[in-house]
């Protein structure tokens, strides 16, 4: 951590709402790409940013100083993402009591943070993040802090409670179901025909 960063951090965690700014500033957008990928939503996933800074805020006199602060504030938005999964989950059951039937998927959200124009580049950005979105949690969250966050494999076992090796073959687990996933020209395949039934004999 530079000089500049830790003054910034010993003013946050005296109150300096400023300095606290300046914090999130620098964190956001590597926390941004964490979040989206993980729940697959660029609306989601702003909320659920907004929470963690809002959560890292009222916690930060508690922060110890000597820990990594970008590491602390991924612990939080890994939370966050977890209880959006779980909120997640109990509104599909309870959708499913209520209704008969459910669109089988939502229209996609645009997506401000896209800078090319390119359509079809868009389309394939939303593709990937809805397959990231759908790994299990166990192969998502891994690939998500090493590949996105930039954490190496040690830090990523650390953070997860896993031993380095377990990092390892569940992120080449959740590389291997991505691209099963968008190998598939579609995201719902038609049904297989139903086998023939020969003709009786004689």
């Amino acid at each position: 951590m530079s000089e500049q960063h830790r003054a910034l951090l010993d003013a946050a965690r005296s109150g300096d709402r400023a300095a606290f700014g300046q914090l999130v500033r620098y964190h956001k957008s590597s926390l941004y790409r964490f979040v989206r990928r993980y729940v697959g939503n660029p609306e989601d996933a702003y909320d659920l940013l907004q929470e963690t800074f809002v959560s890292a805020w009222l916690a930060l006199a508690r922060f110890e100083p000597e820990r990594s602060l970008a590491t602390w504030l991924h612990t939080i938005a890994l939370n966050k993402c977890r209880d959006h999964g779980r909120r997640r989950a109990v509104r599909r059951r309870l959708s499913l009591l209520f209704f008969t039937s459910e669109r089988a998927l939502s229209q996609a959200q645009p997506d401000d943070w896209t800078e090319s124009g390119d359509r079809q580049l868009s389309l394939r950005r939303h593709r990937l993040d809805a397959a990231i979105a759908a790994l299990p949690g166990k192969y998502k969250e891994p690939l998500l802090l090493t590949l996105v966050s930039g954490m190496t494999h040690r830090q990523a076992a650390r953070q997860l409670g896993l031993t380095t090796k377990a990092v390892q073959m569940r992120i080449q687990r959740a590389k291997q179901k991505l691209s099963e996933a968008l190998a598939e020209p579609e995201i719902i395949s038609a049904p297989p025909e139903p086998p023939e039934t020969p003709a009786p004999a004689g």
